[in-house]
C-alpha cells in the first residue's frame, strides 16, 4: 500500500495524471482518422478524453467530498463514452487494433482507479 500523503492539488493524483496520458493518445491516434469525422468521432472522442481529467480536477476543487464523487462519476461516464467510441473507430478501420490496444488498457486502468478513489470517498463521506 502507497504511504499516505496530503494531496495539495488535483495535479498530486494519479489518476490525473493518467487521465492527462490518455487524452495525448486520443489525440495522437484521431489525427490520422479520415477528414470528414472531424465533426464526428474526433469532435467526440477529443472531448469526451479531455473530459476525464477535466471532472477530476473540477470534483477535487469542490468543498464537499459529496461533490468530488460526483465528479468522478461524471468522468467514469466520459471513459465509457471514449470506450465505446474507440470499439467504434476500431470497426470502422479508423484505429488499428495495435494502436488501441494501450488506449484500452487505459480505459480499463483509469475505470479501476476512479472507482477506487469512488470507493474510498464513499467512506470518508458515506452519502445516505
Amino acid at each position: 500500500m502507497e504511504p499516505k500523503t496530503k494531496i495539495k492539488s488535483y495535479k498530486d493524483l494519479h489518476v490525473w495524471q493518467k487521465g492527462l496520458t490518455l487524452v495525448k493518445m486520443i489525440y495522437q491516434a484521431t489525427k490520422t482518422f479520415p477528414g470528414d469525422e472531424r465533426f464526428g468521432l474526433v469532435s467526440q472522442m477529443r472531448r469526451a478524453a479531455v473530459s476525464v481529467p477535466s471532472n477530476i480536477a473540477e470534483g477535487q476543487t469542490r468543498r464537499t467530498t459529496g461533490e468530488f464523487v460526483q465528479f468522478i462519476s461524471h468522468a467514469e461516464g466520459s471513459l465509457a463514452e471514449l470506450e465505446t467510441q474507440l470499439l467504434i473507430s476500431l470497426d470502422l478501420g479508423f484505429v488499428n487494433p495495435k494502436d488501441a490496444d494501450p488506449m484500452l488498457a487505459s480505459i480499463e486502468e483509469l475505470q479501476k482507479m476512479l472507482n477506487s478513489l469512488r470507493h474510498r470517498l464513499d467512506t470518508l463521506a458515506p452519502r445516505h
